[in-house]
């Protein structure tokens, strides 16, 4: 913290989190925010509604910045369970690792996690961007609907299961892709946009080193001859 400017300053060791979660939900507009020592309490920073900066300095636990809208959220530390979760707009960056569930239904903004991601990131994602500086979980993008999830690293088992509009981008190995997930071939657009989402979450890798996975769409239409089989 030292040569930080802030317009508030709030220490959790001292200050109840109700009371600071009251205090983002008021009149924040153009602020900088700071929060110090949230010791992996859960609900920090939620439902902002302003476009501000706060930035949380340690480890939180479930829904760190959920409902956020508008504001740019930092943590420097590691995330539990549902960080982002149903972003509107706005930017949460977490410096460490996320939990599962990472930008669960998230509608809108940029997520971006430096470290690795659990299971189920991106799940039910209905048009946010998300960018993994590390790896991710088994069944991350899981009925991704709409947006963009890029992976630096590595994912899991069943990639993108039942996914409908949302494009993955993986760097990395593919442990398997979920039901009706392909890799299909990457054009001048799928290069662009890469670069433009490593470019936001400031880091360096080639483009051309990703491949694309998106839905076959065969799960859009309920077939009764398929015998569930797919």
């Amino acid at each position: 913290m030292d040569g930080v400017i802030t317009d508030v300053t709030f220490d959790l060791s001292q200050t109840p989190l109700r009371g600071v979660n009251r205090f983002l939900h008021g009149d924040i507009s153009g602020q900088k925010i700071a929060i110090l020592n949230p010791d992996g309490a859960h609900n920090v920073a939620i439902g902002l509604d302003a476009p501000a900066t706060v930035e949380i300095h340690g480890h939180v636990g479930y829904y760190a910045a959920g409902m956020n809208k508008l504001a740019n959220v930092t943590i420097f530390g590691n995330a539990g369970s549902g960080v982002a979760e149903n972003m509107m707009s706005g930017r949460v960056h977490v410096k460490g690792f996320a939990s599962v569930s990472a930008g669960a239904s998230a509608q809108g903004g940029l997520l971006v996690i430096d470290g690795d991601a659990s299971l189920r990131c991106g799940i039910s994602l209905k048009g946010a961007d998300i960018v993994v500086g590390g790896s991710v979980g088994s069944f991350s993008a899981f009925m991704a609907q709409a947006g963009r999830i890029v992976i630096c690293g590595n994912a899991g088992d069943a990639l993108g299961d039942s996914l409908y509009e949302a494009v993955i981008y993986v760097r990395g190995t593919v442990k398997s892709l979920g039901a009706d997930a392909q890799f299909e071939p990457m054009t001048e657009a799928d290069y662009e946009a890469i670069a433009t989402l490593l470019a936001k979450a400031e880091l360096p890798h080639d483009p051309k080193d990703f491949r694309r996975i998106a839905s076959a769409k065969q799960l859009y239409h309920w077939n009764a001859d398929a015998n569930q089989e797919y």
